[in-house]
């Protein structure tokens, strides 16, 4: 073989995993660069809403499990499941108008229901429901017309429609089907995954159009070999989709913190899932949901520390976004017109941020519960939280009411080139000490959202 040859066959060997390889760090660079995305809990629970023959239920969209609900009557409710007010335009338009950048759409939760028009289970939204049409498909169109990235959230090692689904958590069939389907030991994981969970990934892959990430739940007792056998067949059928971690065995591009925050930085690919009321899905009962402010601050924790947040919400039965909702989109699609610049393409700082309290810092919840728990802190004490890009760094102000505050992360050796409110690009006064940064500044108006951000320009 001549030296030309020889070249040529090994450029010809290498060249498509560099590509591959470049094609994989490009879907991680977007997908940490657009911060914000929105979850969508949407099935037969909505319908429920929390109520099951005239009693409130147990476990949010769990119900089926907590209260052990033969499939038979459960499957019921799809007689019903006509949502009028179902719009996929509307749903995409009002995410961006919110400012979040992607789509996470749950097409089957543990209940085993396809809210897609599976071809391989008639138990989906299309065959089962008055309804009968595709929502998925509706979706994905709304959100190519609208620059919108859609992902597809997949419940992965519970499925209580099928008989051959064990589980581990928090203990031997804890959260089986075993009402319906009592053999735990008879259960044999493979004849689901090849039944049912490779034929629907194929049809998610192939009859929507380009899906930015697989949101797996709950790989629970998923092999290493299966969770590897999952990851090559969304790779050849999508290769620029990422996965999450919970496809199981180490084997994600990027991992996930629910209902909780992050207490550092964390420099690899991570999302905080979060619900804007207590459930993942509808429930008539939930009617507190977190305050403006407080979602906000969570995304301005969140991103300092290198993360996205993906923000719930559980549409009704009737295909709506509940009305509790409205306050906290409309406050995102103000606050991030005016101070996106500090959230988006940005990356964390040296220090994702500093008390100028000496309150004591809230306990958080710890340990972890699936239907309903929120670990994410409540207390608002004054702070300060730092994003950066390039020679920019942006102190983002959270509920910081004094006039003259000095932020010490900030040394005198940082030589600094001017500082700006970034709302509405005004300089203010700041000076340099042996303490820091001293910052003053008397922000006009007690009705003034209490968050704002600094806009520091470094030499």
């Amino acid at each position: 073989m001549n030296k030309s040859l020889s070249i040529l066959t090994i450029l010809c060997f290498f060249i498509p995993i560099l590509i591959n390889g470049q094609t994989s760090n490009k879907e991680i660079e977007l997908f940490r660069n657009e911060k914000f995305g929105l979850f969508i809990h949407w099935g037969l629970y909505s319908q429920a809403a929390g109520e099951w023959k005239g009693k409130p239920t147990k476990g949010g969209e769990h119900f089926m499990l907590y209260e052990r609900i033969p499939l038979k009557e459960y499957a019921l409710l799809a007689n019903d499941f006509n949502p009028p007010g179902f719009d996929a335009k509307e749903w995409v338009e009002t995410a961006k108008r919110s400012g979040m950048k992607y789509i996470v759409y749950t097409t089957k939760h543990h209940d085993g229901f396809a809210m897609y028009d599976s071809k391989c289970s008639d138990y989906n939204i299309v065959k089962k429901t008055p309804f009968g049409r595709d929502p998925l498909k509706e979706l994905a169109e709304a959100c190519r017309k609208e620059g919108i990235q859609l992902g597809l959230y997949y419940s992965l090692g519970r499925d209580w429609e099928d008989p051959d689904v064990p589980t581990n958590w928090p203990e031997k069939a804890g959260r089986s089907n075993t009402w319906d389907y009592p053999d735990e030991d008879g259960k044999v994981l493979s004849r689901y995954v090849e039944r049912k969970v490779k034929p629907q990934l194929r049809e998610l892959l192939t009859e929507y159009g380009n899906i930015a990430t697989i949101w797996f739940d709950t790989p629970e007792l998923i092999t290493k070999d299966q969770s590897r056998e999952l990851k090559e067949l969304i790779n050849t059928l999508q290769p620029n989709c990422l996965i999450n971690n919970r496809i199981g065995n180490g084997l994600g591009d990027y991992s996930i913190v629910e209902q909780k925050l992050m207490d550092k930085i964390d420099n690899r690919p991570w999302e905080a899932c979060l619900t804007m009321g207590r459930n993942w899905g509808y429930n008539k009962f939930d009617t507190i949901y977190k305050a403006p402010e407080e979602m906000i601050r969570h995304l301005v924790d969140i991103v300092s520390k290198g993360g996205n947040l993906l923000l719930n919400i559980g549409p009704t039965g009737k295909g709506n976004f509940p009305k509790q909702t409205k306050p906290g989109l409309e406050a995102f699609h103000k606050w991030l017109k005016s101070n996106g610049e500090a959230i988006y393409n940005t990356k964390p700082w040296i220090v994702f941020g500093e008390d100028l309290s000496d309150s004591p810092k809230e306990v958080l919840k710890t340990g972890f519960h699936d239907a309903e728990f929120d670990g994410t802190p409540k207390s608002r004490i004054p702070d300060i939280r730092f994003t950066s890009n390039g020679k920019t760094v942006y102190a983002i102000a959270r509920d910081v009411a004094d006039k003259n505050y000095t932020i010490k992360s900030i040394d005198k050796d940082k030589k600094i080139k001017n500082i700006k409110l970034l709302e509405n690009n005004k300089s203010i006064k700041w000076s340099q000490t042996a303490e820091g940064l001293n910052i003053q500044f008397d922000r006009v108006g007690k009705t003034q959202f209490p968050i704002y951000v600094l806009k520091i320009e470094f030499e």
